[in-house]
């Protein structure tokens, strides 16, 4: 048996030659050859990060390469390349920053060039930024055309791992939502600074507390439009898919009196990670139990939840957990409904109050991968099949506030 200090003397040996690949075998303890694939992010020059395949009953428990046709086709779009002479850092700290919620499978459009967000006459789509201890992050403000002063819902989109507010907005038509039914749409940023993937870290324990790191970042931004903007009281909500999915469910772990409603897409529960390892273990077969850092609730947050059952990324198992973390024992009855929307068979779970008010919603949608739901191929990680996440996450979330 190879001593664990040798592999990390190589691994290291290895990273600083910029063979990211062979060095990643070696921790694996696997051939080096073949079994992961470079990415660099965008264009933007930052350092590469890791594309890897989950272990599945195919693969075994190794993670691999994505398919030769997926790689040759990203090589000729340009999305792979060679990893530089040299890269900053140590190897764990490189470790802790991988693209913990990329990822191919399941994606039915992933464009290379910026997306272009439409904006009807009348609307707006501004920048501003916010800073706190934690840091400064920026973000997207949507303003509908029909606002006239009147107070407004407010709406908090998270965008997954590559992604940006323009291409969220894009591909999720959130604004589309904010124009008919009268909402205030935000799209905080995650800069490659925070994470060369633009990852919301929502693996780490530290980013799973209230009044700490990203969660007060997220917090702030939506207290600042708040203060800034008539948004209307108690009508404010939280959503994000994969990577920000799983930081809209630490935001309403965390924040239950700020968000009156959460909606999570191809996401995790907040605390199924504490780290790299358990990150990869929770996308592979759901995440372990709630750390320590999660907040005691004294009610169900509402929640509702979107998962492909056929996501290679995150395993859909982890859709069950997150609405069994939402859920404080409380009497709630249960409906099951069958449906088919835009081709895709879906499976959704409603859980009701004794009003008749849905307080946790899970669709299961059938042969769907890691990608938003009746999204546009304007943005990337969607698929326009299937029911339309947006809408029906904006017509839950309506049903909620946080004054009731």
């Amino acid at each position: 048996m190879i001593r664990p200090s040798v592999d990390m003397m190589e691994a290291l040996r290895l990273t600083r030659q910029g063979r990211l690949q062979e060095a990643m075998a070696v921790r694996r303890g696997a051939p080096a050859a073949g079994e992961t694939s470079v990415k660099r992010e965008a264009e933007d020059g930052t350092a590469p990060v890791l594309d890897m395949v989950p272990p599945s009953m195919g693969t075994g428990g190794a993670w691999t390469a994505p398919p030769a046709g997926a790689a040759s086709d990203a090589t000729q779009r340009g999305d792979i390349r060679p990893p530089p002479p040299s890269m900053p850092g140590g190897f764990l700290d490189r470790l802790r920053k991988l693209d913990i919620a990329g990822g191919r499978e399941g994606v039915a459009s992933r464009p290379t060039k910026p997306a272009t967000v439409i904006i009807p006459a009348g609307a707006r789509f501004e920048i501003h930024d916010f800073t706190n201890e934690a840091g400064s992050r920026r973000y997207k403000l949507y303003v509908p055309s029909r606002y006239t002063g009147e107070p407004l819902p407010l709406v908090v989109m998270l965008h997954g791992c590559t992604q940006s507010p323009d291409d969220f907005a894009a591909g999720t038509r959130m604004n589309e939502c904010a124009e008919e039914q009268g909402l205030l749409v935000a799209y905080p940023a995650q800069p490659s600074s925070a994470n060369p993937a633009r990852c919301w870290n929502w693996f780490e324990g530290s980013e799973q507390r209230r009044g700490h790191g990203e969660p007060s970042l997220i917090a702030g931004i939506t207290r600042q439009i708040v203060r800034n903007f008539p948004v209307e009281s108690g009508r404010v909500y939280v959503a994000g898919l994969s990577a920000g999915g799983a930081a809209a469910a630490i935001m309403g772990a965390t924040y239950p009196d700020l968000y009156a409603a959460v909606g999570v897409h191809s996401g995790l529960a907040c605390g199924a990670a504490r780290d790299i390892p358990t990150a990869f273990a929770a996308m592979r077969n759901g995440g372990g139990p709630t750390t320590r850092s999660t907040p005691m609730r004294k009610t169900t947050v509402p929640t509702i939840v979107f998962h492909g059952d056929d996501d290679k990324t995150v395993n859909p198992v982890n859709g069950d957990q997150i609405i069994a973390h939402a859920k404080i024992a409380m009497d709630l009855k249960t409906t099951v409904v069958r449906g088919r929307a835009a081709g895709v068979s879906f499976l959704r779970t409603i859980q009701t109050d004794d009003t008749g008010r849905s307080m946790l919603e899970q669709w299961v949608l059938q042969g769907a991968g890691h990608a938003w739901s009746g999204g546009s191929p304007a943005g990337s990680f969607t698929d326009p099949r299937g029911p339309d996440a947006s809408r029906e996450m904006v017509r839950f979330f309506l049903q909620h506030s946080t004054r009731t």
